[in-house]
């Protein structure tokens, strides 16, 4: 149960210190020593997987200074001191200030074992329960921002909430429109690092000369022009996000730095010889194959397997037609309270056009036909002429994919029931508990 977790352990007298180590490793616990709080307050972090245990006489900072110190980033995290004869008063105004226990000198490796065991269940149930509270939070919130019902989306919203607080760098793939910066923010708020920067990058929308100075920053004086010290966008996303769009565009000069920054996590602003340390996750997207642009040598090898530890695919709007009708009531909403519009009616007319259609600027498109609609340009629909004609689904496809989304969309109206649905869509029960079965949905069975 407390194997994942560590004891820290400040204790400034070495032998009583390796006393402590010792007879917590016997019992399968792993420790870290160190003599003053001062060298402790280096390894410490809001979430920290483990427990303390500190004497109270320390050089310099004592050990209820400490106590103090750290629970003012996390008083949740459990601190063991251990005290000396004449400390009991301090000790019990310890407890008073939120000390998890105290251990009085001298003591048994028996009881200490114990005393550290209750604390690292304690500690360990307190990460469980943020984790657990950080999961429904940022599943609210992907389920909230990436909408639809088709399979395709419940496997991408799964797999942002598995990877949103991991520190696996991602790859985002996906036809242009398709909401890949929408996904990395969804990453990023979903995740721990969701108060650091989010900051994005356009790779292909500045020139090279421009480029290493924008990400890795500069200093006074690096080049004519560079008046004043300039934080780098790398720089800027410390604590948090940094999002590369169109990461395929990247000049090949560039890629090999970012890859040093990646493999260091560190970097040199121009101009200096100090490396900065930095901690941002790098989440890329890219509408191309980059594995095949690696293979036809027109992007880094290296740089491609460095940034595709984990890879988030995602669907274009013409392979998840069910969700059209949904996600066009949804922008209507948005574009109705941007521009301060009635929200105009949808027919049937309008949703087999949406449905119908092959939608190559895919979920961008599909908004910017929702904005017109709501200021009036046109009536519900994209404008198909002639040349619009050849990118129309196949008929039958088209009524399918109709026929589904009517029938997903009932059944999420009368929240699962087979009765209500089919009386709304004017069908026998039977027919449609089949057409269900056909189009792979599914019901609550209520009557």
């Amino acid at each position: 149960m407390t194997e994942a977790l560590k004891v820290l352990i400040i204790e400034d007298d070495p032998d009583v210190r390796l006393g402590c180590e010792q007879a917590l490793q016997l019992e399968g616990i792993q420790t870290e020593g160190v003599a003053s709080a001062e060298a402790a307050r280096l390894l410490l972090g809001k979430d920290f997987r483990g427990v303390i245990v500190s004497d109270i006489r320390l050089p310099r900072m004592d050990g209820m200074s400490f106590l103090r110190e750290v629970h003012a980033v996390d008083a949740q995290l459990p601190v063991v001191l251990i005290t000396g004869h004449g400390d009991i008063s301090m000790a019990v105004q310890a407890m008073k200030d939120g000390a998890y226990d105290f251990i009085q000198k001298p003591f048994s490796p028996e009881y200490l074992v114990e005393v550290v065991r209750r604390a690292l269940e304690n500690r360990l149930l307190t990460l469980e329960v943020r984790d657990l509270r950080s999961r429904l939070d940022g599943r609210d919130q992907i389920e909230a921002r990436l909408i639809g019902n088709t399979a395709s989306m419940l496997k991408l919203r799964k797999l942002i909430a598995g990877l949103a607080d991991s520190a696996a760098d991602v790859l985002i793939q996906g036809e242009t429109g398709t909401g890949k910066e929408l996904v990395a923010r969804c990453l990023h708020e979903a995740s721990s690092r969701r108060k650091g920067n989010f900051v994005a990058i356009n790779c292909g929308g500045m020139p090279e000369t421009l480029f290493e100075s924008e990400i890795f920053g500069h200093e006074a004086g690096a080049y004519t022009g560079a008046s004043k010290r300039r934080i780098g966008k790398i720089e800027y996303a410390d604590g948090g996000t940094l999002f590369l769009d169109e990461i395929e565009t990247m000049p090949v000069s560039m890629q090999i730095k970012l890859l040093r920054v990646l493999q260091e996590r560190t970097l040199e602003r121009l101009g200096s010889n100090t490396l900065i340390p930095v901690d941002c996750r790098i989440v890329a997207a890219t509408k191309e194959d980059l594995r095949a642009l690696a293979d036809q040598g027109r992007f880094r090898a290296d740089l491609y397997y460095r940034l595709s530890v984990a890879t988030v695919p995602l669907p274009p709007l013409r392979e998840r037609r069910e969700d059209i009708p949904l996600l066009f009531q949804h922008f209507l909403l948005q574009a109705a309270a941007r521009h301060g519009r009635p929200v105009p009616p949808s027919d049937a007319a309008c949703i087999r056009q949406l449905v119908g259609y092959q939608w190559p600027g895919n979920v961008r498109e599909l908004r910017n036909v929702a904005d017109r609609c709501v200021l009036g340009i046109e009536s519900g629909a994209p404008p198909f002429g002639k040349e619009e004609d050849e990118r129309m689904h196949p008929l039958a496809d088209t009524v399918n994919a109709f026929e589904r989304a009517l029938i997903a969309d009932a059944l999420q109206r009368h929240g699962g029931s087979l009765a209500r649905s089919a009386e709304a869509l004017g069908v026998a029960k039977t027919t449609l508990h089949d057409k269900i079965r056909k189009y792979g949905l599914s019901d609550t069975g209520a009557a």
